[in-house]
């Protein structure tokens, strides 16, 4: 039975300190076994300000990529390709939008380091976090995507999305509508947000779809003071969790049974169910 990894990350503002750090946790996700690993969002780079993070600043600017091309690109190919593993590539900056903001690019490789989807980040993180002085404007950096992305793997049909999305449930309805069988959920989910609605909001999206979720997190106290939830799960189609990690960086691992999906989808068949699309 093919073997999903979802990898969790504490990254900072050095990209080749990050890629370094994610190497080495591929490699162990590939040591056990798993055909395919997804790196969380910001895997390669966390600024030293969100700011930096997300945007326009001089550093994004001097690390964000030409499309096609770039080390970050680069290194998911080779590491794809090497380790002969499919790869979620979190989330890449890259150029592209006129007004000088980047895409928040979540990049897929297949085990000859073909790339074979690309999914622009959506839903950007506009909020104030209630009852905290914590407050982000992705929008002011980041150019929304707009096109829904579902790509065919060894382990199933993925559906692509990234972090803030997982709370847009028409987004997913679209993925699997077109056929998706898993969702990956690549994040950098605050603290506060995380601890009330991280587990839920992954649990949801699984059962309304009948769909396991792959979501890699990051964890963790940032150099930029941010600090970040946690708690990479691996969820099947009925909503149990098979694998997580609460805290600390690491990699967790499930088989990804498509089998039993298709049997239970069969015997409880709510999506055929839907009235309104």
């Amino acid at each position: 039975m093919p073997l999903a990894a979802a990898i969790q990350m504490t990254s900072g503002p050095d990209v080749p300190t990050n890629l370094q750090a994610a190497r080495a946790l591929l490699e162990d996700a590939a040591a056990r076994g798993a055909q395919l690993a997804a790196l969380p969002e910001n895997f390669s780079f966390m600024g030293l300000s969100d700011g930096d993070t997300l945007g326009v600043h001089a550093s994004l600017r001097r690390v964000a990529e030409e499309d096609g091309r770039g080390p970050i690109q680069d290194f998911l190919a080779e590491s794809a390709r090497r380790l002969r593993m499919w790869i979620v590539g979190g989330t890449v900056p890259l150029r592209g939008a006129g007004d000088g903001r980047v895409a928040a690019a979540s990049l897929v490789y297949d085990s000859a380091g073909e790339r074979r989807a690309r999914y622009d980040k959506i839903h950007l993180f506009d909020i104030q976090v209630p009852e905290r002085a914590e407050s982000y404007r992705e929008s002011a950096n980041v150019a929304p995507g707009s096109t829904p992305a579902v790509v065919d793997t060894p382990l199933g049909r993925l559906g692509l999305s990234v972090c803030y999305d997982v709370r847009f449930p028409e987004l997913f309805r679209q993925l699997s509508a077109a056929g998706a069988e898993i969702f990956a959920v690549p994040s950098a989910f605050t603290e506060p947000t995380g601890r009330a609605h991280w587990e839920t909001l992954l649990r949801a999206r699984a059962i309304e779809n009948l769909c396991f979720v792959l979501a890699p997190a990051q964890s963790g106290l940032h150099p930029n003071g941010r600090e970040t939830y946690g708690d990479s799960m691996i969820v099947d189609h009925w909503g149990r969790v098979l694998d997580r990690l609460p805290r600390g960086r690491g990699c967790i691992t499930a088989e990804i049974d498509l089998g039993r999906q298709q049997r239970d989808r069969g015997s409880f068949p709510a999506l055929t169910h839907r009235v309104f699309s």
